[in-house]
Order: C-alpha cells, then sequence, then structure tokens
C-alpha cells in the first residue's frame, strides 16, 4: 500500500538492540510510513523480533546471502513505496518528531533540494574520535554546515557530512537507480552522499534527529574496512579530485595517517607523499613524526623531476 515515507533498517545479528530500533521509528508522531526491516542473512531468528509489536507497518524481508548494509539498503529501495525515503540503522535510535521536523524542511525547500540531513549524538567516544563509556559527541560538528550554494561534491570529499540514518531523502534520489555500492562494507553512506551531490542540492540542518552508540562491533569502528571504504570513494571519483587538487591531497593524506596509525607505515608514507605532490601546503595536516621524512621525500621528488626537464615544477593548486 502507498505511502508517505519508506523507512528502510537493515540488520545482522542484532536481536538485541533491534527492538528499540523499531519501536524509535514506530513511535514517531509521524505515522503515514512503512518500516522495511531487511535481514541481511542473520544467524539469529530476527523474523519474530521484527514482528514482535504487532503493526502492520513493520514488512520483514531476508536476504538469502549476507551482502554488507549497502546491500541490505539496496534490498530495502527495490521494495519501497513511500514519497520520501529514510533509514534506521539496527542499534541507533530515532529522536521524536524527526520525521515531522524534517518532511516540514523538505516541503519548505525547492525541489532542487534532494536531501535534508542532521546530526546525531553518539555515546561511546568523543570529538577526538577516541572510544570509552561515558564519551559522547556530535557528528558533523554543529560548528558548521553544508551551504546550498557551496561546493558540495568537494566538501563531501573532503568530509562525509551525511549519515543516511540522519536524512530524509525526496524518492526521486533514487528513481534513477541509484544504489548504494554493494561491494563497500564500510562508509557506503559517504560515497553515496556523493554520487548525489553530482544531481541534488543537500540541506544540513544543526538540530540532532538519532541517538547512535559505539561498539566494538560498529562498522565505523573497523579502521580497515573504512580505509577500503575511502580508496574505493577515492578511486570512484577521480575526476572530481583531479579538478580539486588540494582536496585531494587532503584525502591521500588522510588514508595515509590512517593506515600509518593502523601500522602499515610503507603504505601510509606513499600516500602522504603523493598528497603532498598535489598541495605541498598541506604538510601542516601531517603528523609531527612524519612531517621531517615527508618534506625530504617530496623534496627529493621535486629535485629529481627538475633534473630530468631542466626547469623548476610550476604549482597549481
Amino acid at each position: 500500500m502507498p505511502c508517505v515515507v519508506s523507512v528502510i533498517l537493515p540488520t545482522y545479528n542484532r536481536s538485541g538492540s533491534l527492538p528499540a530500533a523499531i519501536s524509535s521509528v514506530l513511535t514517531q508522531s509521524f505515522r503515514d510510513l512503512e518500516l522495511i526491516v531487511v535481514d541481511d542473512c542473520s544467524s539469529e531468528d530476527l523474523a519474530e523480533v521484527a514482528r514482535a509489536s504487532g503493526d502492520e507497518r513493520v514488512k520483514y524481508v531476508r536476504r538469502p546471502v549476507n551482502g554488507g548494509a549497502g546491500a541490505a539498503r539496496n534490498t530495502g529501495l527495490d521494495l519501497a513505496q513511500g514519497d520520501y525515503i529514510a533509514f534506521q540503522d539496527s542499534d541507533d535510535l530515532w529522536l521524536p518528531g524527526k520525521l515531522d521536523r524534517q518532511l516540514a524542511l523538505l516541503s519548505s525547500l525547492p525541489r532542487s533540494v534532494g536531501v535534508v540531513t542532521g546530526a546525531k549524538i553518539i555515546y561511546g567516544r568523543d570529538a577526538r574520535k577516541h572510544a570509552g563509556a561515558g564519551k559522547v559527541d556530535c557528528a558533523p560538528s554543529p560548528g558548521r554546515r553544508l551551504r546550498l550554494d557551496a561546493d558540495q561534491v568537494g566538501e563531501l570529499l573532503t568530509e562525509n557530512r551525511l549519515s543516511v540514518q540522519n536524512a530524509l531523502f525526496r524518492r526521486e534520489c533514487f528513481d534513477d537507480g541509484t544504489r548504494f555500492d554493494a561491494c563497500a562494507r564500510a562508509n557506503e553512506d559517504w560515497e553515496l552522499a556523493v554520487r548525489l551531490a553530482r544531481k541534488t542540492r543537500i540541506y544540513e540542518d544543526a538540530e540532532p534527529v538519532v541517538l547512535a552508540f559505539v561498539s566494538g562491533d560498529s562498522i565505523s569502528s573497523d579502521t580497515r574496512k573504512g580505509m577500503i571504504g575511502m580508496l574505493r570513494i577515492a578511486r570512484a571519483n577521480k575526476a572530481e579530485l583531479a579538478a580539486r587538487p588540494k582536496i585531494r591531497s587532503t584525502m591521500l593524506i588522510d588514508i595515509g595517517r590512517h593506515l600509518h596509525k593502523a601500522g602499515k607505515r610503507s603504505s601510509g608514507r606513499k600516500f602522504i607523499l603523493a598528497g603532498l605532490s598535489h598541495y605541498p601546503l598541506n604538510i601542516m595536516f601531517v603528523p609531527v613524526s612524519l612531517a621531517r621524512k615527508a618534506a625530504s621525500m617530496l623534496e627529493r621528488t621535486l629535485r629529481a623531476a627538475r633534473s630530468v626537464t631542466g626547469k623548476s615544477q610550476p604549482y597549481s593548486g
């Protein structure tokens, strides 16, 4: 049956947190919705958990194979009937009034704005991304927001400011077949946000609309998967990054810093050096322990280039 909002909730072996996540959607003051719970081939029996509310707005579907959050969300998108699309995570809670607020915002904005997104309060980590009990953060940082007249593709390549559970999308964002990168096991919402910014405007509201909880098994806490996700974003946006050398430099340096921190020091230094070659002034963002070595390596590279060409290398940033 057609509805105003389709809410897609992917889940995998989250029987403990799923009931609260579902309840935070069903108890929204805006009620004309369907909740599509997509079980990503869990070993737990989540069908009974999903249907425990007895609410006829809940639809449960089980995928035959495990494909990750992106693939599960795509399954939900293929089934969605609403005029608007929203996403929930199985270990997060929507705050009361989320849908009312975001529907009102989209109604007040021009059709060129296809997405509104808010902030989330995160329990289990602080603003410096240090995890631990009693730590609290708010993301994205409320100190700055995406502007409608900004280079949103460039802004989003620099920083992911759109977590899908924080957002509400017009259906048209997905009517052309746009879907999540099913091969990515982390940062798939970031990659989607960059693609959406090429064809629509994103309005960022500072109001928190989600409570999120960081745990040891959270996808966002998996450094390896996160790095692979960032690499996929860089590879998928080569043209956009080539046109924005400073942003390209920042992304490569960020990847290098994470690789170095994860013990992949040689690979990390290569990414940092590649980043500095595109915008040397970004050396200020390189850790002190690496800055001197990176500067020396960059100078040797530039000196070698001058010896081949016989002239100094111009820099255009």
